[in-house]
């Protein structure tokens, strides 16, 4: 008998990728593909970076699984105290599982216990994960949700501040976003009910869309003013993407909790949620855990990463790079009025696609595959799968950046004389 993947499994390339170093990945016919999607924003320091390696082969000869309920290990302490240096201050408590969507659970259950209070907001293109919970709270895709609902209740969710879907200006946008949140507030999830607000900096899934400073601040101040917890998912957008550590501090706002994962390991399965020792000792004892979070080798892994983040200057790169690669995408848009608009913070950037004012998803997937015929892997994403994302590892060079969009300039090209 054979056996094979599950048909479910559906391929965003036709890639078998036998091998990765830095910003490129060979199959085994040894072409060289640029990986502009970083394993979905996770190879931040790019493929097999040799100090993630080196730390990785030696933690795995000295102990591989320290199950850390059971022991201790003294990777896991490293990355404890290292994560410290780049959290705000007041989160100095952590608890370690292995996925975001796992992260996302224990934030929902911390918020739970420690508030006495059981709904949760959420917004409109969110994702958070596949797990019942944090699936309960994604709304970037019906196809997540499809054949499961009903799913968690007590999750309500209100519209994100995505001002080029609604055709308005940031201000007015903001505005109405507030609006709607306070008339959620009113109609459907009182505050005395509601445990925590979860929002992502810049939605992942949803589009690539960076929330306004007035929104985040506007949910902040709510949050102070109704004692609901701030959860910040920076599983995505975190470890440097945005052109600062975390996506959050281009925002003068602080998080209650923060969940992080896909860049924190370099391609390792970790995650973690953040926050103040006072709340996490809040919460009801035994509702932390698991078989392998904080994995020895993981951590081992993560220490590297942020070694290499610092000491290359990865989060600099980003800000500076992705300032080159937004204008460049800006003189794109004048030539090419099929996309419709540019958006992003650092090298976690949007290209959305739309014809005569609507969305337009099959021009984004032939782009999509013309650039892989071309040796460029990207992806697409938000609801409609008309936005190409542009996710390069944070050690992308400028020659890099500007090889890739002369690929998807001549994929714009060839497209158009096809429709």
């Amino acid at each position: 008998m054979s056996t094979r993947l599950s048909p479910l499994l559906t391929q965003a390339t036709g890639v078998t990728a036998v091998r990765g170093e830095g910003v490129y990945l060979y199959d085994a016919d040894g072409r060289r593909y640029l990986d502009f999607t970083s394993g979905i924003g996770v190879t931040n320091t790019g493929h097999c970076h040799p100090a993630v390696v080196e730390a990785a082969q030696r933690q795995a000869g000295e102990l591989i699984h320290g199950q850390y309920t059971t022991v201790l290990h003294p990777a896991l302490l490293e990355l404890t105290e290292r994560l410290g240096d780049v959290l705000p201050a007041e989160l100095d408590s952590l608890f370690f599982t292995s996925a975001g969507t796992e992260a996302v659970e224990a934030a929902t259950r911390l918020a739970k216990q420690t508030t006495g209070r059981t709904n949760l907001i959420v917004f409109q293109g969110s994702f958070h994960g596949r797990t019942t919970a944090a699936l309960s709270m994604t709304t970037s895709k019906a196809a997540y949700r499809a054949g499961l609902q009903p799913l968690m209740a007590g999750v309500f969710v209100a519209p994100f501040p995505y001002a080029y879907r609604y055709g308005w200006d940031e201000e007015t946008t903001t505005a109405f976003t507030l609006r709607e949140l306070d008339y959620l507030f009113a109609t459907q999830s009182a505050p005395r009910e509601t445990a925590a607000i979860f929002v992502e900096p810049v939605l992942g899934e949803g589009g690539y869309v960076p929330a306004t400073p007035g929104f985040l601040e506007g949910l902040r101040e709510r949050c102070d003013r109704h004692g609901i917890l701030l959860v910040i998912d920076e599983v995505q957008s975190g470890f440097g993407r945005t052109g600062r550590f975390w996506g959050h501090e281009h925002y003068d706002v602080r998080p209650d909790v923060l969940v992080t994962a896909k860049g924190l390991a370099s391609g390792f399965p970790l995650s973690a949620i953040a926050a103040s020792t006072e709340l996490m000792e809040r919460a009801w004892a035994g509702s932390q855990g698991g078989t392998y979070g904080g994995n020895a080798v993981a951590c081992a892994a993560a220490v590297a990463t942020l070694d290499v983040i610092q000491k290359e200057g990865l989060v600099e790169n980003a800000d500076t790079l992705g300032a080159h690669l937004m204008t460049a995408l800006g003189g794109l848009q004048q030539r090419y009025p099929v996309i419709g608009d540019v958006r992003g913070k650092g090298l976690m950037v949007a290209t959305e696609f739309s014809t005569g004012g609507e969305p337009d998803s099959s021009r984004a997937k032939q782009v999509q595959k013309a650039v892989e015929q071309r040796g460029l892997l990207m992806l697409t994403c938000g609801p409609l799968g008309n936005v190409i994302r542009w996710i390069p590892p944070l050690i992308v060079t400028s020659e890099q950046i500007d090889h890739a969009l002369g690929l998807f300039e001549e994929a714009l090209a060839e497209t158009a004389k096809e429709t």
